[in-house]
């Protein structure tokens, strides 16, 4: 049996990484729409593609579904990122990046998608890696209401307070 500690074809960092896999119950409610995967072993995303047809017009946004659902576990959640590349070269972009999949949540996976280009419209058709899906871990603490909170350096310095330079 290959294990991530004996897999010769694996590099130095990736064989010293020794973790078990957890398995995502995944319902295909497209049976035409691959199953989303990883283009690279390392890779932290799975690649997430259209159910649908359809053209973005300049500035426009649209929901566009994958054709899949999934069964998170408690302590989990998936986001939903842009791919680089679509938003490099066409301008195309996640709008509520990261889009949040909550663990109890198990209708379609959608994509809110938007067209950033100014002047061209952006065909995305049924099949194309449209986003990318990071599943990871989540704490889920409780908040506990106080009347003060710690001082810190920072204090209340927000936007723009550590200056540009």
């Amino acid at each position: 049996m290959t294990t991530p500690a004996n897999d010769s074809s694996l590099t130095a960092a990736e064989s010293a990484v020794d973790h078990a896999v957890t398995q995502i119950a995944l319902r295909k409610l497209d049976p035409d729409v691959p199953t989303p995967e990883r283009a690279h072993r390392g890779d932290a995303g799975v690649d997430l593609r259209a159910a649908e047809d359809i053209t973005l017009q300049p500035g426009e946004r649209a929901l566009v579904g994958t054709g899949i659902a999934i069964a998170l576990p408690l302590g989990m959640v998936g986001l939903v990122h842009p791919r680089s590349g679509l938003a490099f070269k066409q301008g195309l972009t996640v709008l509520n990046t990261p889009g949040t999949i909550d663990a109890d949540y198990r209708g379609e996976i959608k994509v809110c998608l938007l067209n950033t280009d100014r002047e061209t419209p952006i065909e995305i058709t049924r099949g194309m890696r449209i986003a990318q899906l990071v599943v990871q871990k989540v704490e889920l603490p409780e908040f506990v209401v106080v009347d003060e909170l710690d001082e810190t350096v920072r204090g209340e310095g927000g936007y723009g307070s550590s200056g540009v330079h």
